[in-house]
């Protein structure tokens, strides 16, 4: 089972990355928190939670051991399987999700694509009490990254696609977009969530 991977990235994108670990590309799914992290280049480490199922083994990496947590607690509720905790943290910061998880906040739960009214309540009734295990207030700040102006609206439309949105919601999202100041996908990727959240 990985746990932990060491290596050059070789490929970012908003929903994965390749990671070279000494001539192999492993390729793993990460979420927005993990992406605001990530330098465009060089040596990172990556938190890994391995996914085995039947047809696939699927790699999951997190820039710390607490988003690891939150993920391999979201995984652990009836109903939730990686790529929708995956979503999840793509969609709300950690320590806004466990704010909202503690206060029993079922309208900001089910405002997450993905997440209907059954599933929000379920993901308090069985995650409220296990919040206590987790210590938010250590969670990184994210900080905006730049990639070249030619692949940011392809990388927001592909990020928005990933997290469930449907085409015309994207459509609308990037109508409302402001890309003066040269502004970075994570910039935008935020811009668009806001409004769709709407």
């Amino acid at each position: 089972m990985i746990a932990l991977l060491t290596g050059r990235i070789a490929h970012k994108s908003p929903d994965h990355i390749i990671l070279d670990v000494h001539g192999v590309g492993y390729r793993v799914m990460i979420p927005f928190s993990t992406y605001y992290e990530l330098p465009e280049e060089g040596e990172v480490t990556l938190h890994i939670h391995t996914s085995v199922r039947e047809d696939a083994i699927q790699l999951y990496g997190f820039r710390t051991r607490l988003e690891k947590s939150f993920f391999q607690l979201l995984i652990s509720v009836t109903g939730v399987g990686p790529k929708l905790a995956r979503d999840i943290l793509s969609n709300i910061q950690p320590a806004a999700l466990a704010q909202a998880l503690g206060t029993g906040d079922i309208l900001k739960l089910s405002s997450i694509p993905g997440i209907g009214r059954k599933t929000a309540e379920r993901l308090i009734l069985e995650l409220k009490d296990k919040l206590g295990k987790l210590d938010v207030s250590s969670l990184p700040q994210t900080e905006a990254r730049g990639i070249p102006a030619e692949d940011i609206i392809d990388d927001v439309i592909s990020a928005l696609l990933n997290l469930g949105y449907k085409e015309p919601q994207v459509k609308k999202a990037l109508g409302g977009l402001d890309a003066s100041g040269g502004a970075g996908v994570e910039e935008l990727l935020k811009q668009a969530l806001k409004i769709l959240m709407k």
